[in-house]
């Protein structure tokens, strides 16, 4: 086979910012973690220097996207990749929504429009803490939590009686700070890529645990 034209490869700068704006939190440490769990395998100049392909960029995007929008933790996704390596059809990657986005930003009018919330119950919302505007502006999580919270209006629960979920959601989050914080203070190469999975991970865990203990709780209630 001959060689590829040398501009066919891309320096890993060069993929940092075909995908930051897709991927906003993307960063190279990030990129060079993946790489050493060997999700992506990119060559390398006599020099040493990593040289990507197209192929290496779509595959980083899938990783990105599955780890995004699907919360899947990078063993799966490498069981995954594998698989497709073999010739399996890719599993389809579900697309968020504009307003399910982490990072999309909306006025107080859009956030009472698209969670049908009145502006007494978001006032309420922000009062006991489970609702936190940026400046004037509401992402993503705001926009769930208001949705939640309607829903749960339905049965008489107003954010007073929500208090409780607020605060074991951030003794869980400092959990999850506890664990990452050596990972962090290790500043070497892949460190935040590390802290970023293993934060991840960890959530998925605390929600399934989570999860079981309130059915638990829920069977307990019921005399079953």
């Amino acid at each position: 086979m001959s060689a590829q034209p040398a501009r066919s490869y891309m320096s890993i700068g060069e993929v940092l910012a075909l995908l930051q704006d897709e991927f906003p939190d993307v960063t190279i440490s990030k990129i060079r973690f993946l790489e050493g769990e060997g999700l992506i395998e990119p060559q390398r100049s006599p020099s040493g220097y990593r040289r990507f392909t197209h192929a290496d960029v779509e595959r980083l995007r899938y990783i990105l996207t599955e780890q995004r929008d699907r919360y899947l933790p990078l063993r799966v996704i490498k069981d995954n990749l594998e698989a497709i390596d073999r010739g399996a059809r890719p599993l389809p990657v579900p697309r968020r929504a504009p307003d399910e986005a982490p990072d999309v930003r909306m006025s107080r009018e859009e956030l009472l429009s698209a969670s049908g919330l009145d502006d007494e119950t978001l006032a309420e919302l922000e009062e006991y803490g489970l609702v936190t505007p940026v400046g004037r502006r509401y992402d993503g999580t705001a926009l769930a939590v208001a949705r939640a919270v309607g829903a749960l209006a339905a049965f008489g629960l107003r954010a007073r009686h929500l208090r409780v979920v607020r605060a074991a959601a951030d003794r869980e989050a400092g959990l999850v700070e506890q664990v990452i914080a050596p990972l962090l203070r290790r500043r070497g190469p892949g460190a935040i890529g590390r802290a970023e999975e293993t934060a991840r991970e960890i959530s998925e865990h605390l929600l399934a645990l989570h999860t079981a203990l309130m059915r638990a709780g829920v069977r307990d209630a019921l005399g079953r």
